[in-house]
């Protein structure tokens, strides 16, 4: 990949002191500044899209050789968009809060003229001829994609270190993993690049990176955003994933993506002790249980949640394999070898296994029921334990060794294999390193997540503009 390192189009200079405003030391503009407050800045003529693509791409050059967080740049196409948003803006076109803001996309996701490599050998060469649809519907609604962010290989890893163009690095310390698989764009978010970006989500490949970095990563419900112009990994789990700095600026992508949604409240939320799920290092939970203990109304326990991480192991390590069936077996040296280890122990999964394990999703999911109903959403950390170190592949865990990738997966997997909405949201920090509180909802509340999310971020930084 090749990094242009100036800007060279006159309106992408900032016109005003006025426009600049004070970023924190060593986090980017986007840090500091929300959505809302960067489109009534537009709106005011204090800035202008191409302001907003300049500074962008400034921070990316800026941070790329840290964190590793975007493979492509689409700079020409990027102003080219601002100018019409600007156009637009100031003829009485309003797109909405989107309109002229600059977003990310995770590089298994179609944008149009740019290639889709899904992190892999296999496809350094793919260009693609249109946008995928969730894509279409941030340019409907006004937002510039400056990018493509790394992501692990083909989507197929919570580390998002297992990449053709190398790991990503968290950028709270480039000695730890920034969590996978939509590495890129949760690092990209965090470092103050941008204030949004798509990522995708299987097993908990926005949620995971999220809690890794400190921003907000949203899962839908399966099926509640299109996935053509993906690059598949687990159809039956796979989801778009939204990453956003705080769960208002989320809220705005969801909106954008989804349309505006009536919801209320939930009555209430049930906390879910995660040592009952996979072993939790002690700081995670007490940490995260203090954020959220004030809207707990009781505890709640999901017994089948064991039997769904293996069943998502089933599941997702079958449908890989089904996916990748003729390159693995024509041209398995372009894969990393972990990647190539994973996919073809997924291929050893017995077709008995698999309709077992589809026989389990249906009838857990009917189980679960009662309890949503009860509580309204559910609540746990996001990960059971810091970020950890690149290329970590076991932890200790309560005096335990586990293995890295199962464990990071631990908490998320079994709401993807009820195709159940769920958040990450920013929990402080353990060992210096940020942690994530996940909120779980029943099918469609997204927006009440998010609603919930940001009034739980409101009480944690009462005082924070957006």
């Amino acid at each position: 990949m090749q990094f242009t390192t100036t800007i060279n189009c006159e309106e992408g200079r900032m016109r005003s002191p006025e426009a600049q405003l004070k970023k924190p030391s060593g986090a980017g503009f986007f840090a500091s500044v929300g959505v809302a407050e960067l489109a009534a800045m537009m709106r005011s003529g204090l800035i202008t899209p191409a302001d907003l693509v300049n500074i962008a791409l400034q921070e990316a050059h800026r941070w790329q050789p840290l964190i590793n967080a975007f493979v492509s740049f689409d700079e020409n196409g990027a102003y080219a968009a601002a100018a019409r948003a600007r156009t637009e803006l100031a003829s009485g076109i309003d797109r909405g809060p989107l309109h002229g803001i600059p977003v990310a996309v995770k590089d298994v996701i179609d944008v149009r003229g740019m290639p889709t490599t899904a992190g892999s050998r296999h496809r350094k060469d793919h260009l693609a001829s249109e946008n995928a649809e969730c894509v279409e519907r941030l340019v409907q609604a006004g937002a510039i994609i400056i990018g493509k962010t790394t992501t692990h290989e083909f989507a197929n890893g919570p580390t998002g270190d297992r990449s053709a163009t190398g790991p990503t690095r968290n950028p709270h310390d480039t000695d730890h993993m920034a969590g996978g698989s939509s590495s890129g764009s949760a690092a990209a978010v965090a470092a103050g690049i941008i204030p949004l970006a798509l990522g995708t989500d299987t097993g908990g490949s926005a949620r995971i990176p999220a809690a890794c970095c400190g921003v907000v990563g949203l899962k839908p419900t399966h099926g509640a955003l299109p996935t053509g112009g993906m690059v598949p990994l687990s159809p039956t789990l796979d989801t778009i994933g939204l990453l956003a700095r705080t769960a208002a600026d989320c809220l705005l992508m969801w909106t954008a993506l989804r349309g505006t949604q009536t919801v209320a409240l939930p009555r209430g939320i049930g906390w879910i002790k995660s040592n009952s799920i996979y072993p939790t290092q002690p700081s995670v939970a007490s940490t995260v249980r203090d954020m959220i203990d004030n809207f707990l109304t009781g505890e709640a326990e999901v017994l089948e949640a064991g039997d769904l991480r293996e069943t998502y192991r089933i599941i997702q390590g079958s449908e890989a394999y089904a996916q990748h069936t003729e390159l693995v077996s024509g041209a398995p040296e372009l894969y990393d070898p972990e990647v190539l280890a994973r996919l073809r122990s997924g291929g050893e999964i017995l077709g008995w296994e698999y309709v077992k394990a589809i026989k389990l999703r249906h009838s857990a999911r009917q189980s679960i029921q009662p309890l949503l109903r009860r509580y309204g959403l559910l609540a746990l950390p996001t990960i059971p334990l810091a970020p950890p170190k690149l290329s970590s592949r076991t932890e200790i865990i309560n005096g335990s060794s586990v293995e890295t990738r199962k464990a990071l997966l631990s908490l998320t997997s079994p709401w993807s294999v009820l195709g159940l909405p769920a958040i990450s949201i920013p929990a402080g920090t353990t060992e210096g390193l940020p942690i994530g509180l996940q909120l779980v909802g029943p099918p469609g509340a997204e927006s009440q997540l998010l609603r919930m999310a940001a009034q739980i971020e409101e009480t944690q930084h009462p005082m924070k503009g957006n």
